[in-house]
């Protein structure tokens, strides 16, 4: 069977590269007789593994040596607990940014640990806009401001990074990192789960300034302390170790493509054929306003909502497989995350066309 374009919001494709090299490995990994699921997390060969691996991030992403880089485990969501149980011990206070489905659970948790101020929320729109920086209600004295750079559920993506002056901004990356370079030094915390562009689902991604580190409100759990885990290089106990290697094959194969800015050139063609092709229709529409338009997460709709189980039918069996979106939202979303290639996006496009002509 050939493989199909999967558009899944995740876990999303991973480069087919990075899979045929996996399954080379797989019983063998470089002569050590042994699958990188059966080493020790602490011997030479996976060791070797996890320092090329957090080396070759630091080289996408230009991380600042003053930065830890964690492998950790839990998902983003685990992240919703953590940020607040090591950022508040000396300041309650946390700002946040509502901007959609994933703002609104991080806000939710945080307000077991902390006192969230709401410094702007786009609800009213139904989260098809983002805020501008003269719109944030920002406070001065907050621990942290937290906000979802792209929303992977609304397709509604930041034109801009927040403005924090002193205090620490804090990004959900889940559905948009590595998809374009970005400024390290400009976050205090940045954190995604890996299950979209980094690697396969099971590993979560932390990068955090070595001043936030070490200060954790009493009573958080061993685990959930980014001290232990920078204190013992993400190995505290036994980490995700194969989610781990494939992330550094991803790594890989994003330096062998020029990086993060050659591939947001991809990305951007990409996303631009997709909402040209979208704007251009009058059978199909996408809610979001121009300037805040996902280049990772493409929701539309149908001019005739009960026509949507046929295109969802007919686009799986043409190899276009889950089109259908969130249940919040309804309609289609296309995630194009970075393993997608331009001829998926293609042939989603030459789909859709044929579809609306037939249906229209």
């Amino acid at each position: 069977m050939s493989r199909v374009y999967n558009f899944s919001a995740g876990p999303a494709m991973l480069p087919e590269v990075v899979l045929q090299q996996a399954r080379d490995e797989m019983l063998d990994w470089q002569g050590s007789g042994m699958s990188v699921m059966e080493m020790s997390h602490r011997g030479k060969e996976f060791m070797s593994i996890a320092a090329q691996a957090e080396a070759d991030l630091r080289t996408l992403l230009d991380v600042p040596k003053e930065y830890k880089v964690l492998f950790l485990q839990g998902g983003a969501s685990s992240q919703f607990s953590m940020v607040p149980m090591n950022l508040t011990r000396d300041n309650r206070k946390v700002d946040y940014i509502n901007t959609g489905s994933w703002s609104k659970k991080a806000i939710a948790e945080a307000k077991r640990y902390a006192d969230v101020n709401l410094v702007a929320t786009t609800e009213a729109s139904k989260f098809t806009t983002t805020p501008s920086q003269s719109e944030l209600n920002l406070s001065s004295d907050a621990a942290y401001v937290h906000y979802t750079p792209n929303e992977t559920i609304e397709g509604v993506a930041f034109p801009y990074v927040p403005e924090t002056g002193s205090v620490p901004l804090v990004a959900d990356f889940s559905s948009t990192i590595l998809s374009q370079p970005i400024d390290v030094s400009q976050y205090g915390i940045i954190y995604a789960g890996a299950q979209k562009n980094i690697g396969p689902a099971g590993l979560t991604l932390v990068m955090v300034r070595e001043d936030l580190i070490g200060e954790a409100v009493d009573g958080t759990p061993v685990m959930f302390k980014y001290a232990t885990h920078s204190e013992n290089d993400s190995m505290y106990n036994t980490p995700p170790t194969y989610g781990w290697y494939l992330a550094g094959l991803v790594f890989k194969w994003l330096l062998g493509l020029g990086g993060l800015a050659g591939m947001a050139e991809i990305n951007q063609r990409k996303a631009q054929a997709l909402y040209a092709a979208i704007d251009a229709s009058d059978f199909y529409a996408n809610p979001v306003a121009l300037e805040s338009r996902s280049i990772m997460n493409v929701p539309f709709t149908l001019a005739n909502p009960e026509l949507d189980a046929k295109f969802l039918q007919e686009a799986g069996a043409a190899g276009l497989k889950t089109l259908k979106g969130h249940r919040s939202v309804g309609g289609m979303r296309a995630s194009i995350y970075n393993a997608m290639p331009e001829e998926g996006v293609k042939a989603l496009i030459d789909f859709m066309a044929e579809f609306e002509r037939v249906n229209g």
